[in-house]
């Protein structure tokens, strides 16, 4: 399945994302750059204050921001550029009023993000984000054929919000028009403030309320499973070929191919679920340094982080969410990870079953793996690096000692029952 790099931000589901760039980021090959987007969920907030004509506070945010635009860049050809929201922003044009008011935050060259409040006499809403986008800007649109600016609407389902509280969503809201896809996430939006201070109490969103995350973890294993044991009761999982393309006449730059089960905890108990390919989509982007597998289906999001030191590459990191029929989601990462280590320019496999504990409450199974995420020729795997598991080798030398301790015991053993027979024979004479 060969997809454009612009399905990343399109996925930008539930903090499942291990690497986004700080700044502006073309997803042709730029990401050299790369950091943890645990660090930019912790480091990167855009956080806002307004004041009002008497000079107290009636606008408050603290939140963050990604942006994945689709622009041309010839005759039926295009490109996408990922960016996120900066930390230093302007609030000209930004309004405050009885019943509406405006949060309009400026960056860059010609670009700006508005959020149109309205209130009632007891709750307010967002009834609209526009999102303004500059395409002479060559900084970030890169080639583009076009030098107009332009602006969508997007309608998020922000509402009730009590008056003096703030609103609360660490879950993502994503928000797709036309090309642009905005993804909002640890959000903290206040408007009508009306003690010139921003409010304790909060209005918290409903995603919020139905999911369990669980923070990154910064150690791995290969063979621990959870405390509990899954029922082994599922079939092994459908194996899945997944590749990435810069575009779409273009050879894949990332390829994979696997079988894949999650071991997760809901209290006490241990459920397992199953990827199942035909019914996942594939996203990511390939990097110099850098490049990500997304797949995502109704009831898992799992994000594959690879990284390389020009000789090597290793599996990072991984981000992934589970959303069970029943029950709540479980969000898990764990970004300190080298494992899946092969020269650049090969792959790496391994066809037995793999255990990767991501935290203690989530665990992933491998079965038939095989990936390359770098140096991909012609759309074909390079010489596979065997895991130990697969590599048969290693036991020969293992028989053969074996074999030798053996004989060697056998020999001393025959030696020591002659000796005393021997002995035993003159005594008797």
């Amino acid at each position: 399945m060969l997809v454009r790099c612009a399905f990343i931000l399109n996925l930008l589901k539930r903090g499942l994302f291990t690497h986004l760039p700080h700044v502006f980021l073309s997803s042709h090959y730029e990401m050299q750059d790369f950091i943890s987007i645990a660090e930019l969920h912790l480091s990167h907030a855009t956080e806002v204050s307004v004041n009002n004509t008497e000079n107290k506070l009636c606008l408050y945010a603290n939140l963050m921001v990604n942006f994945s635009v689709t622009y041309e860049v010839g005759v039926n050809k295009s490109e996408t550029v990922l960016f996120v929201l900066p930390e230093n922003v302007t609030t000209e044009g930004s309004i405050c009023n009885n019943t509406t008011s405006t949060l309009k935050l400026g960056f860059g060259d010609g670009h700006s993000w508005a959020v149109e409040f309205t209130k009632d006499n007891k709750t307010y809403q967002v009834d609209s984000i526009v999102f303004t986008y500059n395409l002479n800007d060559s900084n970030v649109f890169t080639n583009s054929t076009s030098n107009e600016t332009k602006s969508v609407t997007a309608k998020p389902r922000i509402t009730n919000v009590g008056v003096d509280t703030y609103y609360s969503c660490k879950s993502e809201n994503v928000q797709r028009v036309e090309s642009v896809t905005q993804t909002l996430y640890d959000v903290t939006l206040q408007a009508f403030v009306t003690n010139g201070s921003k409010s304790d109490t909060d209005t918290v969103c409903t995603a919020d309320l139905t999911s369990s995350t669980v923070a990154p973890t910064t150690t791995v294993t290969t063979t621990a499973a959870p405390t509990s044991t899954p029922t082994p009761t599922l079939p092994t999982p459908t194996t899945g070929n997944y590749s990435i393309a810069p575009d779409f006449n273009s050879t894949a730059c990332l390829m994979a191919t696997f079988g894949l089960r999650i071991g997760f905890k809901q209290g006490d108990k241990v459920e397992t679920i199953n990827l199942v390919p035909s019914a996942t989509e594939v996203g990511g982007a390939c990097g110099v340094n850098s490049s990500i597998l997304i797949l995502t289906s109704d009831t898992i999001n799992i994000m594959f982080t690879f990284n390389n030191d020009s000789k090597k590459f290793h599996l990072h990191a991984l981000n992934v969410t589970v959303k069970p029929a029943t029950g709540v989601a479980v969000v898990a990462a764990n970004t300190n990870m080298s494992i899946w280590v092969a020269a650049v320019g090969s792959s790496y496999m391994c066809n037995k079953e793999q255990t990767l504990t991501v935290t203690e409450t989530l665990t992933l199974y491998t079965f038939k793996l095989r990936v390359q995420p770098f140096g991909v020729e012609k759309g074909e795997f390079a010489t596979a690096h065997e895991c130990s598991l697969d590599d048969t080798s290693i036991l020969i030398p293992v028989i053969v000692g074996a074999a030798l301790a053996i004989l060697i015991l056998i020999v001393v053993i025959a030696y020591v029952i002659g000796r005393r027979k021997t002995y035993v024979g003159y005594q008797t004479l």
